[in-house]
């Protein structure tokens, strides 16, 4: 148990460290290039950030663990919207660039449907999973040129003005440099983290179920929470919004694409409850970013606080389901007729009266 607690601890200070280093060398590798912070977030550090998901998933599915990488998968993405976006936002309310709300949100939740779509037969095959990894292919390809005939003062559009990297920090190797070794920090210490936790957890008696559906999810997902905080605390609010919306399409299109293309003919088999509900919800997760990011178009702290309490109650749902609680009928009517109803009623009326403030 205390090599565990060193471990916990050591994990922690690589995410503080390896999230510093990259979104600083992502950060300058954006100025340097002409590139803007979003782009930078949408694709360098959104796939970085993505990679204990992307390892973890072809790992399981190698394994014979399928429904662990679709559940890694669905699970780091309700966390990623939720929480990552969640507690970023309560450090400082997110401004939301105009190119998310039109372009890349719309892309986020084809990429949910195409998902569901391909899952109904319960299962991802071999030909369904080459059609996602080419559509992330053709995606981050569509980025980078977009972003090359775009010029960065009008991509970066709101964002406070930064002075280019002088001296050693000017040349883009040691950018690049920064950033591989915020990416190696960051995975190792979610691995370690990962590890600890699970230790910890079933030292307090928590069934694998359980270990799965949470630590797992989140422990392959503090990558994007470290990476997001740190460029919300530095200012860089287009990067921490690219990063969570940029990781939940690779998660989509590049893990379960790959996923489905390691497992074969055989395909990628899909759990009837993932299927019944959890898609669902990360599906409902993805929809109700539109109503929060056209508000004002930025996510104010009581928003990323009612993202966090989201989070809380559907992982509060798992466990007294997983645990088969007799209070569980009860707890999923009032979820189910009160606060998710207040709570869309609330976000419709501050989006209209947001846009009648605006026309105005």
């Amino acid at each position: 148990m205390f090599s565990a607690t060193l471990f916990f601890v050591a994990g922690l200070v690589l995410l503080v460290v390896g999230a510093n280093a990259l979104v600083s060398g992502a950060s300058k590798l954006a100025l340097s290039f002409g590139l803007s912070p979003l782009v930078i977030g949408l694709t360098v550090v959104a796939f970085g950030t993505s990679a204990p998901e992307l390892a973890v998933s072809t790992g399981a599915v190698l394994s014979g663990q399928g429904d662990v990488a679709v559940g890694n998968v669905v699970g780091s993405n309700i966390f990623n919207i939720l929480v990552v976006l969640g507690l970023s936002a309560l450090i400082v309310p997110l401004a939301v660039h105009v190119q998310v709300i039109r372009q890349e949100m719309p892309i986020m939740i084809g990429a949910a449907m195409l998902f569901m779509v391909f899952s109904l037969d319960g299962v991802v095959s071999l030909f369904e999973g080459a059609v996602m990894l080419a559509s992330l292919v053709a995606y981050t390809a569509f980025l980078v040129i977009q972003a090359r005939r775009t010029p960065a003062d009008v991509a970066s559009q709101g964002a406070p003005e930064k002075a280019l990297p002088v001296g050693w920090r000017s040349k883009w190797y040691v950018q690049v440099w920064l950033v591989l070794v915020g990416l190696g920090m960051l995975v190792l210490g979610a691995a370690w983290l990962v590890d600890s936790a699970v230790i910890f957890a079933r030292a307090l008696g928590l069934s694998e179920l359980i270990i799965g559906l949470t630590i797992i999810a989140i422990g392959t997902s503090l990558p994007e929470v470290a990476a997001s905080l740190a460029a919300a605390f530095k200012g860089d609010r287009d990067m921490a919004v690219g990063n969570v919306i940029g990781s939940c399409v690779f998660n989509i299109f590049g893990c379960v694409g790959l996923g489905g293309i390691a497992a074969g003919t055989a395909g990628l088999p899909i759990a009837p409850a993932v299927l019944n509900f959890d898609l669902w919800v990360m599906l409902a997760a993805f929809v109700a970013c539109l109503p929060v990011f056209i508000s004002g178009r930025e996510i104010a702290r009581w928003e990323g606080g009612l993202f966090v309490g989201y989070y809380v109650a559907y992982v509060s749902y798992l466990i007294l389901s997983a645990q088969g609680h007799a209070a569980l009928p009860a707890y999923s009517a009032v979820m189910l007729s009160f606060v998710l109803p207040i709570t869309i009623v609330t976000l419709v009326v501050v989006s209209i009266r947001q846009t009648k403030s605006v026309s105005e």
